[in-house]
């Protein structure tokens, strides 16, 4: 008996091999899926770890996404879209954002203001109290003695420089506004010591003007996240003002500089610990392990104090130490 064609054989073969299919089901036996589960459970405890981030860099599906190796432009909808999105999550994730200076009145505030260049609000806050009760006026202030207002200031750096800021403040407030706090941007610009940033603090939180704080956190985190590639202050202040209706200026401030103090930080952002990564184009310039990004947090989201010593009364933290507290 021949034996028969290859041609034959495959049709012989599939013929036979019908039975095959009900060999199947011992197949399935021997990959059972609940051997992997635990497996699975670590990497969703993984991703839980992370609120709301997903594993890529962010932006993409938010106008970002690339096409043959190269990135497609982000619209300026989706940027506004993306931005305002942005706003709305550090909005939950920072809803007590507040001032981080101490102060009773505009005076104060001011004040405080000028005198946190170049150094942290809570060694402000740590060193107005003395300040303040020894010049609780403009009139008191500009009135003073150099030698004394340099000794009291010493603590936040520039000392000399900032004496002479804020004792010709306090006398242009007493010979020109009365030895009151002028609510208007033009008249706080002419003010020794004072530029814009510091004014719209002022105006927003004294006044309730709506305003952009653009300090170096601001820009920092607006230029991460492609808001703008502006560098100049005025520059990043009129790029970000055109994404977002001005009753949200002075709120929206507060929730960047407030990220960017405790998650977005200047050397080693906390990516992996960060609510909005998914959104963020530079997801991945930081730690990205959420355990360790973690240890990085600072302020309340670590567990530490805060910069105020007098807090709102919702603030979540802890109140900062005094001057020279242990």
């Amino acid at each position: 008996m021949s034996k028969p064609s290859e041609k034959n054989q495959a049709t012989t073969g599939a013929t036979k091999s019908s039975p095959a299919k009900k060999a199947a089901p011992p197949a399935k036996k021997a990959a059972p899926a609940k051997k992997v589960a635990p497996a699975a459970k670590k990497l969703a405890a993984a991703k839980q770890a992370i609120p709301a981030n997903k594993a890529t860099p962010a932006g993409k599906g938010e106008g970002q996404s690339k096409a043959k190796g190269k990135a497609k432009p982000e619209s300026h909808t989706a940027l506004v879209r993306r931005a305002r999105r942005i706003n709305r999550e550090l909005a939950e994730v920072y809803s007590y954002a507040h001032p981080e200076l101490d102060f009773e009145n505009p005076f104060e505030l001011l004040v405080a203001t000028v005198l946190s260049a170049q150094t942290t609000d809570l060694r402000v806050n740590q060193t107005t109290p003395r300040l303040f009760a020894a010049y609780p006026t403009p009139e008191d202030l500009a009135a003073a003695s150099p030698e004394e207002v340099e000794e009291l200031i010493r603590p936040t750096g520039f000392f000399r420089a900032k004496t002479k800021s804020i004792m010709g403040l306090a006398a242009a407030l007493r010979d020109n506004h009365g030895g009151e706090v002028p609510g208007r941007i033009e008249d706080l610009v002419k003010l020794p010591g004072v530029g814009r940033k510091t004014a719209f603090v002022v105006l927003g939180n004294a006044f309730g003007v709506p305003g952009l704080t653009v300090d170096t956190h601001f820009g920092r985190l607006v230029r991460r996240w492609k808001w703008t590639e502006e560098t100049d202050p005025v520059k990043v202040e009129a790029a970000v003002a055109d994404l977002f209706p001005k009753s949200e200026w002075t709120m929206l401030s507060h929730r960047v500089i407030f990220h960017g103090r405790r998650i977005c930080h200047s050397r080693k952002p906390a990516c992996g610990a960060c609510p909005i990564a998914d959104l963020c184009p530079a997801y991945g310039e930081g730690e990205t392990d959420p355990e360790k990004a973690k240890k990085l947090l600072k302020y309340e989201m670590g567990g530490l104090p805060g910069q105020r010593l007098k807090p709102p009364p919702d603030y979540p933290g802890k109140a900062a130490p005094p001057l020279g507290a242990v």
